[in-house]
């Protein structure tokens, strides 16, 4: 493994969360895990691969839906225990629901319903 992946504190499970925005937009597409190896796989293959907890197992971003991520820039914050990778979303669609981004529901009036752009905010 490389030198940089022993700067990532991963958790116990040996896992950190990732924040996945839209280089274009700033976006906030969605939020997932990653282990070691799908780190080195995303920085490998230039598209974001990810840790599927439910699933146990490496996920490819895109493998079954087609809606790639394509890596642009790979980002660790400050107490080194959270990774950004900020992708070209490919496809369209970042969430399995079918939607640009998994943040598509905005608290109203104490009732959660669907936002109709991340733009709207305020």
């Amino acid at each position: 493994m490389s030198a940089y992946l022993e700067d990532i504190k991963f958790n116990e499970r040996g896992l950190v969360p990732v924040v996945t925005i839209e280089a274009g937009t700033s976006e906030l597409l969605m939020v997932a895990w990653a282990n070691k190896e799908a780190i080195a796989a995303t920085v490998e293959e230039k598209r974001a691969v990810y840790w599927s907890r439910s699933r146990t197992k490496i996920w490819r971003k895109g493998e079954e839906s087609g809606n790639v991520q394509k890596l642009v820039e790979l980002r660790l914050d400050c107490d080194n225990d959270t990774v950004c990778y900020i992708v070209d979303q490919i496809g369209g669609a970042a969430c399995h629901t079918g939607r640009k981004s998994c943040f598509f529901k905005s608290l109203n009036n104490g009732t959660w319903s669907n936002c109709l752009d991340i733009k709207n905010i305020g």
